[in-house]
């Protein structure tokens, strides 16, 4: 088994959907780049823990992939780094950065929540995962390892652990007494960073499922209490199995009616990461158009843009009832709705899963800004599941288009000035957000101040937390559906 690599091309899910193992090319990535980290170390004089923790480590993992995936014909992605990146910090430079960014959609669990008294006494919920094992684990009590899960892990892994300026918070789909975060906890957290004067780098959706007793009623306390910053629901997702469409009059359209009433005019909605196959066409973006075009004045923002793991991006072929980010795409173009406008595209998991494909990737991101616009796509890492999201960001700022799928496709180049709007500045306007008013408050705060002196004391563990295997993932749906 290797030692955990800077960028982590791995099998992890974030638990909506079995783990895809890697292939024969991606484990060749991972061994290749595992002895290239060994020799560089030796050939610069320093420990191996010393070079992993440094951007040449990164850079020397994403060379061996470029490598590993030229060698396989892949050449429409690649992560554009000079070889001397490997052992030069100066050409490593690349992927490290100032810029603003704002990741808006995060996750923890609460190690001592009500949703705690729906499982067996004996149960021990999420011991299965990766990292169930950190520093927090030793606490006492026979679940202390939940706190890996938890409020003070993600800040650390975030904030201090990775370039994340500001972060919303989310939520997952479950019957109202089963969930994993509440918001009282969610808020919780938010007063932890807080107390830490980091009062600009926490924001919370409400989870709402409309085709649930109490969840639009429930509106109301979480705009005017809990000042949620927009509204987080799954389609796919209902307690009797079944999912809904938001172009429903009776389920979906109340929702949107709701959402325009109270003035947080943000829906989020989890598409593509099918939950199985009863509700699988409600994972299907063909209602996102429809919405788009009877509600000008209400941003929807597709999580995960439709993305399904286990379907193979290519370039957009016209057609209705197509899957996956085309179902995006085609929608979009069936209700003439224009880019740039009021659907915006999130990268949360499907970036983090594209990094092992660069062809895919490609296509992906290609399609995305030809869809929906170069102001609407928007940055998402779904850590904690991930780990630290730091290696999605590095991974991000090298990644390029080949002039090859420009030419052909049409496909624009990553520069960097809309990698940076990507990363960051493209959420500020449906978050409402001012980057420069943010930065005037985190340049300084106590959370900059911790970050600092935590590079000095530790390092990052390179470990991820959701399931790796199809039996971690299965042991994960046992516990969650009660």
């Amino acid at each position: 088994m290797h030692q955990p690599l800077p960028i982590k091309l791995d099998s992890t899910s974030n638990g909506e959907f079995c783990p895809i193992p890697l292939s024969p090319r991606e484990c060749q990535v991972n061994q290749q780049a595992s002895e290239e980290i060994v020799r560089l170390s030796h050939y610069l004089g320093q420990d191996r823990r010393q070079f992993l923790i440094s951007s040449c480590a990164a850079a020397a993992t994403l060379l061996c992939a470029n490598q590993v995936n030229a060698a396989h014909g892949l050449n429409g992605g690649f992560f554009a780094l000079h070889q001397d990146a490997a052992v030069e910090p100066a050409a490593a430079a690349v992927l490290e950065g100032e810029e603003f960014i704002f990741d808006i959609q995060g996750h923890f669990v609460d190690p001592n929540g009500r949703w705690l008294n729906q499982v067996p006494a004996d149960a021990k919920p999420f011991s299965g995962m990766p990292y169930a094992d950190c520093p927090l684990a030793d606490l006492p009590g026979d679940r202390s390892y939940l706190q890996c899960l938890g409020p003070k892990q993600f800040v650390k892994d975030v904030f201090m652990d990775s370039d994340t300026s500001m972060m919303v918070l989310s939520f997952v789909p479950s019957h109202r007494e089963r969930e994993p975060l509440t918001i009282e906890e969610a808020d919780a957290t938010r007063r932890i960073v807080d107390e830490l004067e980091g009062e600009h780098r926490l924001l919370l959706h409400g989870r709402v499922n409309p085709n649930q007793t109490g969840d639009l009623e429930g509106m109301d306390e979480l705009a005017e209490k809990w000042k949620v910053s927009a509204w987080k629901t799954y389609t796919q997702w209902g307690p009797d199995g079944k999912g809904f469409y938001l172009h429903d009059e009776k389920v979906g359209i109340p929702f949107i009616e709701k959402a325009r009433q109270l003035g947080i005019k943000n829906i989020c909605i989890h598409k593509g990461i099918p939950f199985g196959r009863e509700s699988y066409e409600h994972s299907l973006c063909t209602d996102i158009g429809i919405v788009a075009k009877r509600y000008p004045d209400v941003n929807f923002i597709i999580y995960h843009s439709g993305f399904e793991p286990g379907l193979e991006e290519q370039s957009f072929a016209p057609g209705k009832g197509r899957a996956g980010i085309d179902s995006l795409v085609q929608s979009i173009r069936d209700n003439e709705v224009q880019t740039n406008s009021n659907v915006y595209a999130e990268l949360g998991s499907t970036w983090r899963f594209l990094m092992r494909h660069p062809e895919q990737a490609a296509h992906a991101l290609g399609k995305l800004l030809q869809a929906v616009g170069e102001d609407n796509v928007l940055w998402g890492t779904d850590s904690i599941w991930y780990g630290s999201p730091q290696d999605q960001i590095q991974a991000f700022r090298a990644f390029q288009i080949s002039e090859a799928f420009q030419e052909q496709y049409g496909y624009p180049a990553l520069s960097t000035s809309l990698k940076t709007k990507i990363l960051g500045l493209n959420a500020c306007k449906p978050y409402q957000v001012s980057p420069e008013e943010v930065a005037r408050h985190t340049s300084k705060d106590k959370v900059a101040l911790h970050k600092a002196e935590l590079q000095e004391k530790t390092s990052p563990h390179f470990q991820t937390y959701g399931p790796k295997t199809r039996r971690e993932f299965l042991n994960l749906l046992r516990w969650q559906s009660g």
